[in-house]
């Protein structure tokens, strides 16, 4: 395996919607950030427009990205070190805990 393969940008996508975008080597290590059920259980929190972005029984697809998600990712990524992951899509603010 070659050590200098460039980042390429994957889209996750929950029940065929792309919910979020970020940057891997391979397939194979984007699908396994993709699939873990941290973060499934994190979209299953987090909501945009009142609607969870995944439930349990949701399908999760890895792809690469499309150029306007791409682009979406590296306008929100530039200048920044720490943003790993973007969502492609608007967030509701949290909820407040009682």
């Amino acid at each position: 395996m070659n050590d200098k393969l460039s980042l390429s940008i994957f889209t996750l996508e929950a029940d065929r919607k792309p919910v979020l975008a970020f940057r891997c080597k391979t397939y194979s290590e984007a699908e396994t950030i993709g699939f873990d059920e941290r973060l499934r259980t994190k979209l299953c929190t987090v909501k945009s427009g009142g609607v969870p972005l995944c439930d349990d029984l949701a399908i999760l697809r890895v792809r690469l990205a499309h150029p306007d998600e791409r682009s979406l990712y590296e306008k929100a990524v530039s200048g920044s070190v720490d943003v790993r992951i973007v969502y492609l899509v608007d967030l509701d603010e949290p909820e407040p805990n009682p």
